[in-house]
């Protein structure tokens, strides 16, 4: 039982509710004024979407990730969002009370609460529409951008409908001719291609010789290509192709980035989120009728489950400086409405002093530190309090049109309903 050190993450929690609770107010008071610097009008309606979701992103990891990259005095770019909130994320599970990503992001797409493992559908296994097929029914483009798989649970519950996450080459399937996602940019390559046929990702790779193509319905690579798709699965392929036009991009076996072992955690994606991104943008914003486009930085969730404190700042940091991008875009097209989210919290993270007497947990779960509080001498520890998911709060972020709506957010059911709202506002 931890009985001493200092506990970040409630101070963090009571922050955001501070100012969450304010009707139409930042969180920093009534002028508005602190880091938007004039962005972020919320009138009239959305055109484009950038949904941004941080996976695990719990309150206390957007607070590490800020004392150690920008410190006391600085602010992260999701904290600069004009408008900010919180979400509860527990599912209607009827046997569990913590959500996974598959029930968190269905809520978010479809404003639907539903049991772990449901992809876009309801407690009986039905369909429900989501944010993204409302886009394409509008004439909008779409795209679907993360450094996890492309078929995992966040993209998916955007693009498809399965009863089950784990199908994910059903949910590549149904992007290809069921949603007609314009733009998919990630890993997970093994999903796209059936046993046998490696594609342009060798099986078995020394990081992880358990990877392998085990796609279930057939060579999914080829139906985007026969669908006009451009298939491109390195970075200088990405930079190459053009600024319009179906573009279907596999960067990895699997997630993008690699975890070998406690001893060996690694962040290092083959294709940067933010130049994914940028890639996006460039094609989707080609739309006269706007876009929805949903970014995914999946490192945050995997590396807490590990306990890996400065690969969460690293891809927390990445993360941010995608959120930068999305804010010079919105800058430049102020019918753009911004969302940050996280879907829930992984790790139980807490933010402590130094203090040789409080060491807790093992393994994994072990403390890390110390850690910098950037620009100082100063330093923190991190402490973890499981290698799973917790039931608590996520911060929640908005800018532009139809944004203000995110300080009345309690629920993450709440998110879906600002955002198809501010689509069809007049």
């Amino acid at each position: 039982m931890r009985t001493r050190g200092a506990k970040v993450a409630g101070a963090a929690l009571a922050l955001v509710l501070a100012g969450g609770v304010g009707a139409g107010s930042p969180w920093w008071g009534d002028d508005g004024d602190r880091g938007h610097h004039g962005r972020g009008d919320d009138r009239g309606r959305a055109k484009n979407v950038i949904f941004i979701v941080g996976d695990g992103m719990g309150i206390a990891h957007r607070e590490l990730i800020r004392l150690a990259t920008v410190g006391r005095d600085g602010e992260l770019e999701m904290n600069q969002l004009r408008y900010q909130g919180w979400a509860q994320t527990d599912p209607a599970d009827p046997e569990e009370v913590v959500t996974d990503s598959a029930a968190g992001a269905t809520a978010f797409s479809t404003g639907v609460r539903s049991y772990n493992g449901a992809i876009a559908v309801d407690l009986d296994g039905d369909p429900v529409r989501t944010l993204l097929e409302r886009a394409e029914r509008a004439g909008k483009s779409t795209g679907l951008v993360t450094t996890s798989q492309v078929t995992d649970a966040t993209p998916a519950a955007f693009g498809s409908h399965v009863a089950d996450r784990g199908n994910q080459s059903e949910i590549a399937r149904q992007y290809l001719e069921e949603t007609g996602v314009e733009v998919i940019l990630g890993g997970g390559e093994d999903w796209w291609y059936p046993a046998g046929d490696e594609g342009r990702w060798p099986d078995n790779p020394p990081s992880d010789p358990t990877e392998a193509s085990k796609g279930t319905a057939g060579n999914l690579v080829e139906r985007a290509q026969e669908l006009r798709y451009r298939y491109v699965s390195t970075a200088e392929e990405l930079a190459d192709a053009p600024d319009r036009g179906r573009l279907l991009g596999l960067f990895a076996n699997e997630e993008m980035f690699e975890h070998v072992g406690p001893a060996a955690p690694l962040y290092e994606p083959s294709v940067p989120l933010r130049d994914m991104a940028d890639k996006a943008l460039d094609i989707l914003s080609r739309d006269r009728d706007g876009f929805f486009l949903v970014i995914e930085e999946e490192g945050i969730d995997e590396m807490a489950h590990h306990g890996h404190g400065q690969e969460v700042v690293d891809s927390g940091q990445a993360l941010d400086e995608t959120v930068a991008l999305a804010r010079e875009f919105a800058a430049r097209h102020r019918d753009t409405l911004i969302v940050v989210v996280g879907d829930h919290e992984t790790g139980g993270l807490a933010i402590e002093l130094v203090d040789d007497g409080d060491e807790s947990g093992e393994g994994e779960q072990a403390e890390e530190g110390p850690f910098t509080l950037a620009g100082t001498d100063l330093t923190f520890t991190v402490d973890w309090t499981t290698g799973g998911h917790t039931g608590a709060a996520t911060p929640a972020s908005a800018e532009g049109p139809g944004a203000s709506r995110m300080v009345d957010v309690r629920d993450n059911t709440d998110i879906h309903d600002l955002v198809r709202d501010a689509m069809r506002r007049h």
